[in-house]
């Protein structure tokens, strides 16, 4: 917790120098509001930032007004004798800029508190806390997609809506869309009032008390409080307050995790393309030595492709509750992974992890490489980008294709790129014989490669076609009439069966 008597002594080293001081140099500061004169709503909070005022009297009216214990003005030896016997004055000195000193307020005051549980107060939870305090009521802050960001520590007659919350980590399906045939996301959306929402048992909601949190006209998320009735004037007011303090950590940590998701970014590019020192940037990932699998993730939603993968993006680098096993990189209009481990289910797990966490209708298609050293990533990578081009021929697949399984589809489809570039024979036995088929409509290509999948057996080979044995043996010596197959030969054989696999997709 952060004191007046601590404002004071750092804001010293800035050139600021306490004018008067009516109250406790012990009072405590939580919050931080900064005048606007473009802005008609009330302010209300312990720092109040007198930016753009011409006096210190017109300061003082408008910090007592915001109940504020403390004012910052800018002036170096006033005139003004009055003294406030409301709210003690610091005057700041006037080459030190109002954004230099926000930032150290900001930080001081943000950053500066700490629970009674010993919660750092970089997260979200302290301020979860102090709120709840203040309102009495179990509190949680939740992200646009009613995604839980911290929650308090008041758990006291907290119902099974809240507990299913925290334990899911976002809001249950079903409550979600209870509040949005009420119209409470609409009323999020256009609105900066706080909304009282009514029980709903069925559910297992006692009444909740809602309000928005933005930067200017951008919704961030929202703080949900407990209650069975609408709070008071009074309350709401420290609600819809506490919606700016929130707002402004949430802008803060959207612009830390941007810079960090940045910093990984480039990491894990530079790993997945392949680079000498991949364990040094193992290391500056914070990933252990060992094994791991590439994963490849895309997402849309309809035919918009740039919304959807963003989320996914976002929630790879998010995480799991608030912990996160690999690191990601989002490279053109695909989301890569590099996660630790060899276990092929334990991708699979993450990837569901990730597909559960966006909205139902987002559609998502993943492909996880083969297990890996860190220098052999790029090669991974490249299996996760194949396992993902398959869900193209395999339409409906909706979970991860891995490598393992898939090596022989990815080896057919290397086959067939290298087929479609013109690097296959333009004649031979397959040739001839699509050809004779085409002007006699005859079956021989067919016929040929239910021989040669079946191994030579006859019995199978005409089950698949559902002819007789016999007709294949007809065939078979027709075809040695057209061209030369030599069929005893393995070589051969296998060239054949290789030849139908590339040029024609199975039956």
């Amino acid at each position: 917790m952060v004191t007046l008597d601590r404002l004071v002594n750092v804001l010293g080293g800035y050139g600021a120098r306490l004018w008067c001081c009516p109250v406790s140099r012990e009072v405590a500061l939580r919050d931080v509001v900064m005048h606007d004169a473009a802005d008609p709503r009330e302010l209300r909070g312990d720092v109040f930032l007198a930016v753009g005022t011409d006096s210190i009297a017109t300061a003082v009216d408008l910090a007592v007004a915001a109940h504020a214990s403390v004012v910052l003005v800018r002036g170096s030896a006033p005139d003004e004798r009055a003294e406030s016997d409301a709210v003690a004055v610091l005057l700041v000195d006037p080459d030190v800029s109002w954004g230099q000193l926000a930032g150290v307020v900001y930080g001081l005051v943000l950053e500066g508190r700490e629970t009674e549980s010993g919660r750092g107060p970089t997260d979200l939870f302290a301020l979860a806390d102090s709120l709840a305090d203040a309102l009495g009521s179990a509190v949680t802050i939740e992200d646009r997609l009613s995604r839980v960001l911290a929650y308090s520590s008041r758990q006291h007659l907290a119902d099974r809506a809240r507990l299913e919350t925290i334990l899911g980590r976002r809001v249950p399906e079903p409550v979600r869309e209870l509040f949005e045939r009420r119209g409470v996301f609409a009323h999020l959306a256009e609105s900066d009032e706080p909304l009282f929402v009514d029980a709903d048992p069925e559910h297992g909601l006692t009444g909740r008390m809602v309000v928005a949190v933005r930067a200017g006209r951008e919704l961030l998320g929202s703080i949900w409080v407990e209650c069975d009735r609408p709070l008071t004037d009074a309350r709401r007011a420290v609600l819809r307050d506490s919606s700016r303090t929130v707002g402004l950590h949430l802008l803060r940590s959207r612009a830390s995790a941007d810079l960090e998701r940045q910093v990984e970014s480039d990491l894990v590019i530079r790993l997945v393309e392949g680079t000498p020192d991949a364990a040094a940037v193992l290391s500056r990932l914070g990933l252990p030595p060992g094994r791991f699998r590439v994963i490849a993730l895309q997402a849309h939603i309809g035919d918009e492709r740039h919304a959807a993968l963003l989320l996914a993006f976002e929630r790879a680098t998010t995480g799991f509750g608030w912990s996160r096993p690999g690191r990601s990189t989002l490279f053109s209009n695909t989301v890569y992974t590099v996660l630790p481990g060899d276990d092929v289910e334990a991708a699979r797990a993450w990837v569901r992890s990730i597909r559960e966490a966006l909205p139902r209708q987002v559609t998502m298609l993943a492909g996880i490489g083969a297990g890996a050293t860190s220098a052999e990533l790029p090669a991974s990578r490249l299996e996760a980008d194949e396992c993902l081009a398959l869900h193209a021929v395999r339409p409906g697949t909706e979970s991860a294709i891995a490598y393992d399984e898939a090596w022989d589809d990815i080896l057919v489809q290397r086959l067939r790129a290298a087929a479609a570039s013109g690097r296959a024979p333009a004649r031979g036995p397959i040739t001839e014989l699509r050809r004779h088929d085409s002007a006699n409509a005859t079956s021989y290509v067919a016929t040929l490669r239910a021989w040669l999948e079946a191994q030579g057996d006859l019995a199978e080979a005409a089950e698949r076609l559902e002819v007789h044995p016999n007709t294949i043996r007809y065939r078979l010596r027709k075809m040695a009439e057209v061209t030369e197959l030599r069929l005893d030969q393995p070589a051969k054989r296998l060239a054949m069966i290789i030849e139908l696999a590339v040029s024609e997709p199975a039956p």
